[in-house]
């Protein structure tokens, strides 16, 4: 009803005028939100005392959601649920990630099975070419050049895509945590911010197909196969902020490459390095993990000494690993 802004200007103006009342508009259509309460086009624009854009929650509080749930457990739900609480709200504490996966996102019937095209739809014009986008990010290709030979495409012509996907705060871009001028750099990689909506385009989307014909157990076992890599970059995402919570002086922590080499995590203090590796693994992480990190750390632009290596394992370490444990060398376990 293109009139409710205008209801509203009436309300705040005259209605509210001496009145103590704080009123909240909320909405989670991003598009709409702004067209018709922040532009300078809407009634109502001038009138808000502060605009809030609500994130989802982090993850330390999925905890108090599922108290039952191991670490590794809560790791996989906010791999996949990502950490809004509707979502949450569906899940069989009970049950085990795929059970929840196969009851909320894959049924045709469930909430989730069209939620992401219900987010997207509201927002976009042209959906196919978003979420082929989309789909092809979440399968692993992040650098631009590649999205768009995917496509078909020159970079040129999916640029106002990327630009549009990142304004709608769907996906993300990073460049190399070092980076002097970021602005000029031509390293960028593009992610999805959303866990969920991530999950969706690499495991719903493509196999729409399957699962209308009720072939579920085709893509469980899809999803089963490539699950562990999902959830590690994810691992990593975690390892950052938990780098940036317990070393309060660190100016900016993030990933680092160069054209042959990767590493998890750099934080970058005033005066030193701290260099991180994750992994999310069934196997104890091994001293020729801490060897290879070290000899990648060699090759970071930066004239700041390393302070630390930081080795996180969803699965523990060996006991060599563990004899070298030290201020300078430390093991964390899942967060």
């Amino acid at each position: 009803d293109n009139s409710i802004p205008s209801q509203f200007q009436y309300i705040c103006d005259e209605i509210f005028k001496n009145k103590n009342i704080h009123l909240i508009l909320c909405g989670s259509i991003i598009s709409m939100m702004y067209e018709y309460t922040l532009s300078y086009n809407s009634p109502l624009y001038g009138r808000r005392t502060s605009a809030i854009k609500l994130e989802a929650l982090e993850f330390k509080y999925l905890k108090d959601f599922f108290p039952n749930k191991t670490k590794n457990e809560l790791i996989e739900i906010y791999s996949v649920f990502y950490s809004i609480p509707k979502y949450l709200e569906l899940i069989n504490d009970k049950g085990d990630i795929y059970e929840n996966i196969k009851a909320n996102i894959l049924n045709p019937n469930s909430y989730l099975y069209n939620e992401a095209s219900f987010v997207l739809q509201n927002e976009i014009n042209e959906p196919i070419t978003y979420f082929s986008i989309l789909k092809i990010i979440a399968s692993g290709e992040h650098k631009i050049g590649n999205i768009a030979s995917k496509l078909g495409k020159s970079p040129n012509n999916i640029t106002s895509f990327i630009d549009k996907l990142i304004e709608l705060d769907i996906i993300y871009k990073i460049i190399p945590i070092t980076e002097q001028n970021p602005e000029k750099s031509k390293k960028s990689l593009y992610f999805i911010k959303d866990n969920f909506l991530r999950f969706y385009f690499a495991y719903i989307f493509p196999y729409k197909s399957q699962l209308e014909l009720d072939n579920t157990d085709y893509v469980i076992n899809i999803i089963k196969t490539s699950f562990m890599e999902f959830i590690s970059r994810v691992y990593e995402d975690l390892a950052i902020n938990y780098l940036l919570n317990t070393h309060k002086d660190l100016l900016k922590c993030g990933r680092w490459w160069d054209k042959n080499t990767e590493i998890d995590a750099v934080g970058v203090a005033k005066d030193y390095l701290i260099v991180a590796e994750c992994k999310y693994k069934n196997k104890a992480v091994g001293t020729n993990v801490l060897e290879d990190l070290k000899a990648k750390a060699t090759k970071i632009d930066s004239n700041l000494p390393i302070k630390k290596y930081i080795l996180f394992s969803k699965s523990g370490f060996t006991n060599d690993l563990k004899a070298l444990a030290s201020d300078e060398i430390q093991l964390i376990e899942l967060l």
